[in-house]
């Protein structure tokens, strides 16, 4: 066990010359073997060993009985320990999240790096937990070896090859009651499943955890490929092998809030991605909407629509965005800023309604339409400013006035924005 332990350490780069390894402790036989194992190899690796124990409170005094077995063993051989009680209570994900969540939290507050005394047998475990709930190639990767400062020094170890070591060293351990019960789905593949498999091969759980690793190693490269391929664009996403595209969309989503994205979701956006539909939305969890913007995918952040304003024919009016000037028409205008028209009724300054229509030199289109074709994301529709009066448009920001309704005589209207940007806002810029 100790050769076993040596090279996954040297494989994965775990640990270095005079660092600190926290060993986190339960008191059961495999975290009691990785204790004693780092215990004997500190020496030979010139690593500092500690121990940290967490006590969840869940067992009443059995819980107690094993936070002072680990700290009388610890006593026993001068190695310091870590300790601390927290009364967990079950989350959204249930209890043994809960309790795998509080743990974490302990061991990222201590010094060094932490190992955790996960088995070959654990992580055969895991890769069959994860196939029947439904996972991908990340899933079936198993156990992470080093995630951060964690080291999993154990993974090319069994569980029959923990408890020859124990026997061989005299080392005690503690049993987690619990760990009797089929409560748990884990315990169940445990008890019941690991012992049926293994009548077909008794190396099973050697050669499902390196499996695992060998997949893990798939995926990383795969990883690589989707990050140099990242893209929003609709038509590349579209070009890129579906493992590539999958991963890519996974991260967007991440990048825009969406934790933990499920293989729904991602199919999801995918489907966002080929839907014919240039300005189609999806929503998500946490209150997530992706939108297309024609060629591209974007978080919507939709902005409220312009509110009403009326204009002063004759005088000026001025809205955040826009300055608007009403006289008297010296001449016939017709540019897009400056124009002679005949209002009907009150000028409004509004955002577009259903049925406003504009004439154009190219002929007469509904806005909608005419929006459409300029490939206006949907989100900005709402915020562009329509000059309207009682006969219906009169002119439309970044377009121009409508040609039905200018006149060589009247009144001269002169709308400038306040802002740069504000120039663009009809090109979906």
């Amino acid at each position: 066990m100790l050769n076993n332990i040596c090279k996954t350490l040297r494989e994965y780069h775990m640990v270095s010359p005079g660092e600190t390894v926290v060993c986190c402790v339960s008191g059961g036989a495999d975290s009691m073997a990785l204790l004693f194992a780092l215990y004997l190899l500190a020496k030979k690796l010139n690593i500092q060993v500690s121990a940290a124990h967490f006590n969840h409170g869940l067992r009443g005094e059995e819980s107690d009985r094993d936070a002072a077995f680990v700290r009388d063993f610890c006593r026993g051989y001068g190695i310091s320990l870590y300790e601390k009680k927290q009364q967990v209570t079950p989350g959204k994900k249930g209890l043994e999240a809960a309790c795998r969540e509080a743990r974490y939290a302990f061991f990222r507050t201590l010094p060094g790096k932490i190992a955790t005394a996960h088995t070959a047998d654990d992580n055969a475990e895991t890769l069959l937990l994860h196939l029947i709930r439904g996972t991908g190639l990340k899933g079936l990767g198993g156990i992470t070896p080093v995630n951060g400062g964690i080291i999993r020094p154990m993974l090319m170890t069994t569980r029959e090859q923990v408890l020859a070591f124990l026997q061989e060293y005299h080392i005690p351990f503690v049993e987690d009651s619990t760990n009797r019960t089929d409560d748990f789905l884990r315990n169940r593949l445990r008890h019941h499943v690991m012992p049926l498999l293994r009548q077909e091969n008794p190396r099973l759980p050697e050669n499902l955890s390196a499996a695992a690793q060998r997949l893990r190693r798939d995926e990383a490269v795969l990883d690589k490929i989707s990050r140099e391929e990242a893209t929003c664009e609709v038509e590349r996403l579209r070009h890129l092998e579906p493992a590539i595209r999958c991963r890519v969309l996974g991260r967007l989503l991440e990048g825009w809030g969406v934790r933990e994205p499920a293989a729904e979701h991602i199919a999801a956006l995918e489907a966002l991605v080929f839907s014919p539909n240039p300005s189609a939305r999806v929503s998500f969890p946490n209150g997530v909407t992706v939108q297309r913007c024609y060629g591209a995918l974007q978080k919507a952040e939709d902005s409220p629509p312009l509110a009403p304003c009326a204009v002063n024919c004759p005088g000026r009016t001025e809205t955040d965005e826009i300055t608007i000037t009403c006289c008297p028409a010296q001449k016939a205008w017709k540019e897009m800023h400056r124009f002679t028209v005949q209002p009907q009724g009150q000028l409004i300054l509004r955002c577009r309604q259903p049925g406003d229509e504009i004439t154009l030199p190219g002929g007469t289109k509904t806005l909608k339409k005419l929006w459409i074709d300029k490939k206006i994301p949907a989100s900005l529709r709402n915020r562009i400013p329509v000059l309207a009066d009682d006969a219906g448009v009169v002119a439309v920001w970044g377009i121009g006035p409508n040609r039905k309704r200018l006149t060589d005589t009247g009144v001269e209207i002169r709308w400038e924005a306040k802002h740069k940007e504000t120039e663009g806002d009809s090109n979906g810029e």
